[in-house]
C-alpha cells in the first residue's frame, strides 16, 4: 500500500518515536509534543546510531528555531540565557507544531514527513520497490558490504516504520554521493557526508538545544525546513543542485527522494519496502559551511574533520578551537554559539561537554562510525592564546611520535634481511605503524588529556606546558619499552638497540628540559 493511496497515519506530534533518557536513567519513547514538554527532565537522546543521533538533534534544532522565528520573531543571546534559566518557551514551540501538524504525518497522501509523495505516481518509481535497507546506513543492500546484518534485497526483514524514520533521518544527512539511476544518473551527498559532526551538550536536552541553536538573522525568514516547503515534484528532483538557504534547510534537506510503503491502512504494521530516487541535491558553499562541521589543516588546505582510520579523534581536537590565522583550523559555528550563550550567562570558567559523532564512508560504503565525548574548557574555546596552547601541545605530540616512530623503524629494519635498502625501511615503518608501539604512545597521552585540559581551563600556561612535556616523556618511554619487547632478544635485536639508543636519548632530551617541575604540584600529585 503506498502512502498516496492511504489515509494519514502516525502523526509524529503524538506517537512515541523519539528515544530519550530521563534524568533517572530510564529510557522511554516520546512524541514531539511530549518531548518539548519534558525537555528539562530529559538528560539526552537514547538513539544508539551516531548518524541518527546527530540527525535527530538537527531536526529538533530546526523546529525550535522556526518556532522562535515566528514568535517572538527575533531573539538574542540574552533571550537564550533567559530560556536557559527559565526553560524553553514550550507554548510557542507547541503552537508552531500545531500550526504545521498536517505536515508531521509519517504516512500522508500528499506530504508525508521527510518523504516525497510524488514517487507513488512517477513512472520511474511507481512499480519499482526497494528494500527498506536502502535507507539504513548500517544495513547491507545492493553491493554494499555486510556490516551489522545479513539481509537479502529480495527478502528484507520487517521493520517498525517509526524505527525506520530514525534510520531515514540519519541517511538523509550522511548519505554519500554517487550512483542513484532514478531521475538522475548520480546524486550529491548529504550535508554531513564523511563528517565528525560537533554538538556542544548541556546537562539536559533543553540546555543542549539552547547551546546548539543558531542565531536569528535577516535570512532566517527564507530558511525553511522541508516540512514548510511545497512538497517536491519530479521536476524538483531533476534540477541542478541548490545551495542551502540556511541551517534549517541543511538540517532537513531531502538529499534523496524516499517514500515508505505502508503495510496496512493505519501504517502501524512493520513494513519492508520503500520507493527511492534522486533527491533535492545540495550544492556546497565554501563561504557557508555546515554549522556542525569543523575543518583541520590538510596537506594543502583545510579539510573537513572526520573519523580517520587508526587515529583517535582527540588528536584532532585543535580543529574545534579558534584560530586567528585561519590556516590551522576552522571550528564548527555551533561551538561559537555555545560560547556566546555561556558568556551571556556570565560563565567563563567551566568545561563544555562536546559530542563528536558521525561516520566515514568510501565510495558509498560505510567504513566506520563513532560517537565520542570530550570536555573542552571555555578558555580554550574563547581565547586565542589558550587555543594555541592546546594546538601546540597536540602538534608536539604528533611530531614527537613521528620522530620516535622513525627511530623504532630504523631499529627494526636493522633486524631484517637487507637492512640498508629503502624497501626494508618502508616495510619496518609500516610494521611499526600497525603494531603496538603507536597505541603504547598515544594511550599514555590520551589518559592524561582530560586532567591536562583542566589545567588549561585554569589558565596555568607554564604549568600546563611543563606537564604536557612530562606526559610525552612517559609516552615515549612506554612506547620504547613496547618496541623492545616486540623486537625480542636476538643478537641482531640487541645490536640494533645498542646502535639506536643514543637517537632515542636525543629525542627525550628536549622533553626532559621542558618538563622541569613547576612551582605548583603536578596534576598527578594534586589529584586524589
Amino acid at each position: 500500500m503506498s502512502t498516496a493511496d492511504s489515509e494519514p497515519a502516525l502523526n509524529l506530534l503524538d506517537v512515541a518515536w523519539i528515544p530519550v533518557r530521563l534524568r533517572g536513567g530510564h529510557v522511554i519513547d516520546v512524541g514531539l509534543l511530549e518531548f518539548f514538554s519534558r525537555a528539562h527532565d530529559i538528560e539526552g537522546l537514547a538513539e544508539t546510531s551516531p548518524p541518527n543521533l546527530i540527525a535527530l538533534h538537527r531536526l529538533l534544532l530546526a523546529i525550535v528555531h522556526r518556532a522562535l522565528c515566528l514568535n517572538p520573531g527575533h531573539w538574542t543571546d540574552a533571550d537564550r540565557a533567559r530560556w536557559w534559566r527559565e526553560g524553553l518557551p514550550v507554548a510557542l514551540i507547541h503552537a508552531y507544531l500545531e500550526t504545521w501538524r498536517d505536515r508531521f504525518w509519517l504516512f500522508h497522501p500528499t506530504h508525508p514527513f521527510m518523504q516525497v509523495a510524488a514517487l507513488a505516481q512517477a513512472e520511474e518509481t511507481r512499480d519499482k520497490l526497494k528494500p527498506w535497507t536502502q535507507v539504513a546506513l548500517a544495513s547491507a543492500n545492493g553491493n554494499a558490504p555486510v556490516v551489522f546484518d545479513h539481509a537479502l534485497d529480495g527478502q528484507p526483514a520487517h521493520i517498525d516504520p517509526l524505527v525506520l524514520l530514525r534510520q531515514l533521518l540519519g541517511f538523509l544527512q550522511f548519505t554519500p554521493g554517487g550512483l542513484v539511476k532514478v531521475f538522475r544518473s548520480a546524486d550529491k551527498a548529504g550535508p554531513l557526508v564523511n563528517t565528525a559532526a560537533v554538538l556542544p551538550q548541556g546537562r539536559t536536552l533543553h540546555e543542549t538545544l539552547l547551546m546548539g541553536l543558531h542565531p536569528h538573522s535577516a535570512s532566517s525568514v527564507r530558511d525553511l525546513p522541508s516540512w514548510e516547503r511545497t512538497p517536491p515534484d519530479i521536476a524538483a528532483l531533476t534540477v541542478d543542485p541548490l545551495p542551502a538557504t540556511g541551517p534549517c534547510d541543511r538540517y532537513s534537506r531531502l538529499s534523496r527522494a524516499v517514500l515508505l510503503v505502508a503495510a496496512d491502512e493505519a501504517g502501524v504494521q512493520p513494513l519492508r519496502w520503500v520507493r527511492f530516487g534522486a533527491g533535492v541535491a545540495l550544492m556546497e558553499d565554501d563561504a557557508a559551511p555546515d554549522p556542525m562541521s569543523s575543518y583541520r589543516a590538510g596537506s594543502t588546505h583545510l579539510v573537513r574533520l572526520n573519523f580517520a582510520e587508526g587515529k583517535a579523534a582527540w588528536r584532532d581536537l585543535g580543529a574545534l578551537l579558534p584560530d586567528a590565522t585561519g590556516t590551522a583550523a576552522q571550528p564548527a559555528a555551533v561551538l561559537s554559539w555555545a560560547v556566546n550563550l555561556l558568556m551571556a550567562l556570565d560563565v567563563d570558567d567551566c568545561d563544555v561537554p562536546v559530542l563528536l559523532a558521525g561516520l566515514t564512508s568510501d565510495q558509498a560504503k560505510l567504513v566506520r562510525w563513532r560517537c565520542e565525548h570530550f570536555r573542552l574548557p571555555v578558555a580554550a574555546l574563547s581565547r586565542a592564546d589558550m587555543a594555541q596552547l592546546v594546538r601546540e601541545a597536540l602538534t608536539l605530540a604528533e611530531s614527537t611520535y613521528k620522530e620516535l616512530r622513525q627511530v623504532v623503524a630504523q631499529m627494526l629494519a636493522r633486524t631484517l634481511p637487507d637492512p640498508a635498502s629503502k624497501e626494508t625501511y618502508e616495510r619496518a615503518r609500516d610494521m611499526v605503524s600497525r603494531g603496538p608501539v603507536t597505541n603504547a604512545y598515544f594511550t599514555v597521552a590520551e589518559r592524561a588529556l582530560p586532567q591536562w585540559l583542566v589545567r588549561v581551563g585554569r589558565s596555568e600556561i607554564d604549568e600546563a606546558s611543563a606537564e604536557w612535556n612530562r606526559v610525552l616523556l612517559r609516552a615515549c618511554q612506554n612506547a620504547w619499552q613496547t618496541s623492545l619487547a616486540q623486537l625480542g632478544t636476538s643478537t641482531a635485536a640487541l645490536r640494533a638497540q645498542a646502535q639506536l639508543h643514543h637517537r632515542y636519548q636525543q629525542l627525550l632530551k628536549p622533553l626532559r628540559d621542558l618538563a622541569a617541575e613547576p612551582a605548583t604540584p603536578s596534576i598527578e600529585e594534586s589529584t586524589p
